[in-house]
């Protein structure tokens, strides 16, 4: 198994092992019982795991997949790249 992330963020893993899945690619969570000897607080990061030949392929959507939630973050904020609100763009 190869490392593909290492958080702390229950949230951020859930999401990736999510869209790695949507995508037909298995993963695990490697250290969760670890974690969960330092009383559950995150001080010990997972790590989600992808086999070697699904590596690549799984960067490739979790690349895809974070640059689309920032343009989604960027258009739900109302403002564009440059910090302009969409309602004052032109058309």
């Amino acid at each position: 198994m190869i490392e593909l992330i290492r958080s702390n963020d229950p949230v951020e893993l859930s999401w990736v092992q999510s869209i790695l899945a949507d995508e037909g690619i298995e993963s695990l969570i490697f250290d969760y019982h670890a974690s969960i000897l330092d009383g559950s607080i995150g001080a010990l990061p997972r790590r989600l795991m992808v086999t070697p030949d699904d590596e690549s392929r799984a960067r490739y959507v979790l690349e895809i997949a974070r640059r689309d939630l920032g343009r989604d973050a960027v258009a739900t904020s109302g403002f564009d790249d440059e910090g302009i609100g969409n309602d004052d763009l032109p058309g």
